[in-house]
């Protein structure tokens, strides 16, 4: 058992000590307890945002069927257009369209895959001279702008768009504003995995890119719709005088 008489040195000590001869180690222990609780706020604010990226990332893909898809009943054409991109399921699509009698001639668009889709699309026997090229495009955008003479030189009325399925939506609608003479069925290549495949696939970030990039077309498309009004109100005004 402790001498009470050996601790009395100690606690007169402490009692003629200065009232703020501590107050460093609790400012420092004050200061590490802010930090921490800075830390584990930041932490609850990454952990809130993951959640919240994983949880839309979730909802674009399950959303995708229903809001970016556009399908159309095959029915015979002048030509079938396959956009490039995702090379190999598209080119199967078309190749199997042609085989089917749908269209006796094939338009492919797009820079730097458009030969290579040509080549799988004669692997898969059609013939090189029912394959026309575009290989200039770089965009969905450009695929309809630089499609359009060509197809409008070859006098198509009727023709299906192949393009990957999450993308048939925006695809369509592009080429039916660029050239709403011809009548366009979407044939799109399909889906082949599942949405839990799809997730830590390329293609779902693709599929939760789509979203924007339909906005961004609307809106570009608006803009090009105004300018053209403005362009043409001048000469609409001196015919009329």
């Amino acid at each position: 058992m402790t001498d009470p008489m050996k601790l009395r040195p100690l606690r007169e000590k402490l009692s003629r000590s200065p009232a703020g001869a501590h107050a460093p180690a609790f400012r420092t222990f004050e200061k590490i307890a802010q930090n921490a609780g800075k830390a584990a706020r930041i932490l609850l604010y990454m952990g809130a945002a993951i959640v919240s990226v994983v949880g839309l990332y979730g909802i674009a893909l399950i959303s995708a069927e229903s809001l970016l898809i556009r399908r159309d009943v095959p029915a015979d054409a002048d030509i079938i257009v396959v956009l490039g991109g995702d090379g190999p399921p598209r080119a199967a699509r078309a190749a199997a369209l042609w085989h089917e009698g749908r269209a006796r001639r094939v338009l492919v668009t797009g820079r730097g895959d458009c030969n290579f889709i040509r080549r799988i699309l004669i692997e898969m026997r059609v013939p090189s001279a029912a394959i026309v090229t575009e290989c200039r495009s770089a965009s969905t955008w450009e695929n309809a702008a630089f499609s359009q003479p060509i197809l409008a030189g070859m006098q198509i009325r009727r023709a299906i768009l192949v393009t990957s399925w999450f993308h048939s939506g925006r695809a369509v609608k592009r080429f039916r504003s660029v050239m709403p003479e011809i009548q366009w069925m979407s044939v799109p290549a399909e889906r082949e995995e599942s949405y839990w495949r799809l997730a830590f696939d390329p293609d779902g970030i693709q599929i939760f890119k789509e979203y924007p990039k339909i906005m961004a077309y609307d809106i570009r498309s608006r803009i090009s719709e105004m300018a053209l009004l403005n362009l043409l109100r001048p000469i609409s005004i001196g015919a009329g005088q």
